[in-house]
């Protein structure tokens, strides 16, 4: 840990982990960043950037690819299989296609090839820091599950579940009411924004598909049927 060269936060101020092993570079995203009003962190060593990531309390991560100790690939990998869902912005020299699916795929929000402008990182951490804070709002997460309402998508375990608007809704409304009973006549209303007809199979249909993609391949479902009353997001079985 570089507490030498570690910018910590005051109480209330924003977040922002380094992790470079160039120590100009990082000098100079630190002063930009200080100069922003975040607090800003700096490790050089990647499994040293994983124990301060794993501890929290991070908007932003910015993560050189080629590290010491932990290259910053496998390290967001691992944030991610830790169930940690703080933005990740990689930086690096590799401009291949593969290589940024390769980031992409590891749970990378955002790539930047070195060299770039000051400019556009900071713009870039802005952007991933709103992002963050919107999906810390009340409302937008239950327990493993994270709504990202900018994208209309969802987070279960780290992965990312693509959802049609009216998937995102359906579940949304979930979220927000959590271990309540939540009837049929209330999610037509309030989903869909019209009156239960008890013809239509509108809903059993888009249920059947969210089910499917946030339930079918984790081993413990989050929606429930309480037959003849209703439906329940909870992480306990009915």
């Amino acid at each position: 840990m570089n507490e030498g060269n570690a910018t910590t936060s005051k109480s209330g101020r924003t977040r922002v982990l380094i992790v470079e092993d160039d120590e100009a570079l990082a000098g100079v995203l630190r002063r930009g960043l200080v100069e922003d009003g975040y607090g800003v962190d700096w490790e050089e060593n990647g499994l040293q950037g994983l124990e301060r990531a794993l501890s929290g309390g991070y908007s932003c991560l910015v993560l050189d690819w080629m590290l010491p100790g932990l290259d910053g690939v496998s390290l967001c990998r691992q944030l991610r299989e830790n169930d940690r869902q703080e933005p990740v912005i990689m930086l690096t020299v590799k401009n291949a296609v593969e290589d940024k699916v390769e980031g992409l795929q590891a749970g990378a929000d955002d790539y930047v090839v070195k060299p770039f402008s000051l400019e556009e990182l900071l713009a870039r951490v802005q952007a991933q820091v709103r992002r963050h804070h919107l999906l810390e709002e009340p409302g937008l997460a239950y327990g493993e599950l994270r709504l990202d309402p900018i994208r209309h998508t969802a987070l279960r375990q780290g992965k990312r579940i693509e959802l049609t608007p009216k998937e995102y809704a359906l579940l949304d409304y979930f979220v927000q009411h959590p271990e309540r009973i939540v009837t049929e006549k209330e999610l037509i209303r309030n989903v869909w924004g019209m009156d239960f007809d008890p013809r239509t199979n509108v809903l059993n249909v888009y249920l059947h598909r969210l089910r499917s993609k946030i339930d079918r391949e984790f081993s413990s479902p989050l929606i429930h049927t309480l037959r003849g009353r209703g439906y329940r997001l909870s992480k306990e079985l009915p």
